[in-house]
């Protein structure tokens, strides 16, 4: 799964420590969501979606190579 996170994140001037703050979870989960090591949940992407006041899918988009469509 792709995603803008770190970007997103960016724009504002927080750290993955600052995200991970805001989100309830670790920094180095912030880190693995970001390089795509590790897709969040559900409720985690909705939870990071409310934070920076954007749909799942302005933020998250499916990798291109799983070959699906």
């Amino acid at each position: 799964m792709n995603n803008r996170l770190k970007v997103l994140r960016a724009e504002r001037g927080w750290s993955q420590a600052d995200l991970a703050e805001r989100l309830g979870i670790s920094r180095q989960s912030v880190n693995a969501i970001e390089t795509g090591r590790y897709d969040p949940s559900l409720p985690l992407a909705f939870r990071i979606a409310a934070v920076f006041g954007q749909r799942i899918e302005a933020i998250f988009s499916p990798a291109a190579d799983h070959g699906e469509g």
